[in-house]
């Protein structure tokens, strides 16, 4: 069997902080991939000895590529799944197989009802048992797992807590498949799935961590930044029950599938001058000093050369002879990403400034993936580019429909059914919200949770003072898909930005690079604009377009990455806020609030005074709020 070998353990000393194997891919589909192709290759070397795989699986988003490749695999190079046995790690309880919320119906949907195995072979949790019997059904499901032989191969993800399966924080390395309460956390995870928190089922049933630790072999994949936090503590934190994964330590023959983004914060990838040498570019010797301005909390200016050498950094202050000249060149190169004039200042020599000063008035395309993400990453920039006179347009990629509450479309009816518009359609849709197995909305709800989003948008957009007729709403085909994870972009979707900007033809463009969203949207709309780029630069107008990405409600950049800081006074926080609050169905309740609590607005204007106050402890100048920005360059 071919394993994910790249790295063995200890083959490379940058491991001695890393307590679990790990491989870090370039993107999440080449990490699944090789995952799939190490099943493929466990599935045949069984088939060749006669012998049954059997394959313990999860669900949720993280193994939908996975399961894509082998889906094919079997299609295309003949992989069978008759010798195959699988178990599943958990599922809701109570919950009916045919729910589309089951894990019966996931793996229905992306695995089983594509390949040939045996129904027989297939084992998910029961989440119809009666309660008086889910102990001894859990002791069952134990009993077929040792009588298949073992899981040879387990496949997991990882919570943002640290759960693996619905093994909570709390969870004992002894527990075995049980009856399980779920964390408020996770069932707020949950929550859009279900049309709201009050639908998502309290309890689940799940394998034990034990019964996964006696699997032959693991793989627990992570994508994103959003994970990147969780796995660092996993792969080099102590081992605890407030994080189950960090049990994986104990297991032999783990391995981490890790993106870049969800490794970023291990220690040789975010700090690696503490484990081996560095090649000292512009961008690690930026990300050093800001490193060591934060750990000794001094400015950068005061920053001495017996600081850079207590703190690994010997060697570059040798490359640079010292500190006072290091410092100075790094301030400066940090002092001159801030600018008032995001467009580019008129008139004004433009050596050290981020933006060009020509032409005095640019075209301008901000590309907003939701019709709230504008206002809420870049509002203060959008509001000081439409002061400044350039002609800024707005294009919302996607509808918006789907994170429009229930409660809020229930609003908007009953003003029509008050106002006496269509009061029989306006019944039957309020019949149809009230409806509580609704699996997904009628096509006529969607249209008006869409509507709702649009006519928010253009008010935030009309008090910023863009006018209507720069306002275009994409509608990218993708978004239509019935289901979230079977999204995928066709060439419908980028024709349709690639004639905005031909017909536009700008100077900038602004996109949102926040892809920690818990849906998807921003990655397949950052892809849709990447293919319309490849053709747009073929054009004459391409050599004058830049293009600034931003990041959101989700995410910010660290700042060696930032390459444009637009300030903020008090007064512009202020109307950055109001222009947030007019996008009033993400407001309160909130679908898709991911892995922060707060709302929106708050999330966006307290990382954007966080931002100001570490460049005001680096010792630069003190802004009320700032928002960042890193050139692209397509």
């Amino acid at each position: 069997m071919t394993k994910i070998t790249y790295q063995k353990p200890g083959q490379f000393e940058e491991t001695r902080y890393e307590k679990i194997h790990n491989v870090v891919f370039s993107s999440n589909k080449d990490g699944s991939i090789a995952v799939a192709r190490e099943i493929a290759d466990l599935i045949r070397e069984k088939q060749n000895k006669g012998e049954f795989a059997v394959l313990g699986l999860a669900t949720g988003s993280s193994p939908i590529k996975v399961y894509d490749e082998l889906v094919r695999m079997h299609q295309e190079e003949g992989l069978s799944f008759k010798n195959v046995i699988t178990f599943n790690l958990d599922e809701y309880y109570p919950m009916e197989p045919h729910d589309p919320n089951s894990y019966h119906y996931f793996m229905d949907q992306y695995l089983f009802n594509h390949i040939d195995i045996d129904r027989d072979n297939i084992h998910i949790p029961d989440g119809t048992v009666p309660l008086d019997k889910v102990r001894q059904y859990c002791l069952e499901y134990e009993q077929k797992i040792k009588d298949a032989g073992g899981l040879d191969f387990q496949l997991l993800g990882i919570g943002r807590s640290g759960h693996i399966g619905f093994n909570e924080p709390g969870s004992h390395i002894n527990s075995r498949t049980r009856l399980i309460t779920l964390s408020h956390i996770t069932r707020v995870d949950a929550a859009p799935a279900f049309h709201g928190l009050n639908n998502v089922p309290r309890k689940a049933i799940t394998m034990g961590v034990a019964t996964i630790m006696q699997a032959k072999r693991i793989v627990l994949l992570a994508w994103s930044n959003k994970k990147s936090e969780i796995i660092r503590k996993t792969v080099e934190g102590e081992i605890s029950a407030d994080i189950p994964a960090t049990y994986l330590q104990k297991h032999s023959n783990t391995t981490f599938v890790l993106d870049m983004e969800a490794a970023s914060k291990l220690t040789r990838i975010n700090t690696p001058w503490i484990v081996k040498d560095v090649d000292w570019d512009d961008f690690m010797t930026k990300k050093a000093v800001v490193w060591l301005s934060e750990k000794t909390e001094r400015p950068i200016l005061k920053l001495t050369d017996n600081d850079y050498n207590q703190n690994y950094l010997s060697d570059l202050i040798a490359h640079y002879g010292s500190a006072y000249d290091l410092n100075i060149e790094i301030f400066n190169k940090i002092q001159h990403t801030i600018t008032g004039w995001p467009g580019g200042k008129p008139n004004a020599d433009d050596t050290n400034r981020p933006e060009r000063a020509e032409p005095p008035r640019k075209r301008v395309i901000v590309f907003s993936p939701h019709p709230d993400d504008d206002v809420i990453s870049m509002g203060g920039t959008l509001d000081r580019l439409v002061e400044q006179g350039h002609e800024v347009h707005v294009a919302y990629q996607v509808a918006g429909y789907s994170a429009v509450s229930d409660e809020e479309a229930l609003k908007f009816l009953e003003v029509n059914m008050f106002q006496g518009f269509n009061p029989e359609e306006t019944q039957k849709l309020i019949r149809e919200l009230q409806e509580k197995n609704r699996v997904s909305d009628s096509e006529k709800l969607k249209k008006l949770k869409a509507a709702i989003r649009r006519a928010e948008a253009i008010a935030a957009l009309r008090y910023l003072g863009v006018p209507l007729r720069n306002i275009h709403f994409l509608d990218l085909p993708f978004y239509d898909a019935p289901e979230i994870h079977k999204r995928k972009i066709s060439m419908r979707d980028v024709e349709i930005v690639y004639h905005l900007i031909d017909l536009i033809k700008p100077h900038q463009i602004f996109a949102a690079s926040d892809f920690a969203d818990p849906h998807g949207t921003h990655q397949l709309s950052f892809e849709i604009l990447n293919k319309a780029l490849e053709q747009i630069k073929k054009k004459p107008y391409a050599k004058d377009l830049w293009i600034w990405l931003y990041r959101g409600a989700w995410d910010e950049y660290d700042i060696p990455e930032i390459d444009m800081t637009v300030p903020m006074s008090p007064d512009q926080v202020l109307k950055k806020r109001h222009a947030i609050f007019y996008h009033q169905s993400q407001k309160d309740i909130v679908l898709y609030r991911g892995d922060d609590i707060r709302e929106f607005w708050m999330r966006a204007e307290e990382r954007n005074k966080e931002l100001a106050a570490k460049y005001d402890k680096l010792g630069l100048a003190e802004y009320e709020a700032m928002e960042a920005f890193k050139r692209y360059y397509y």
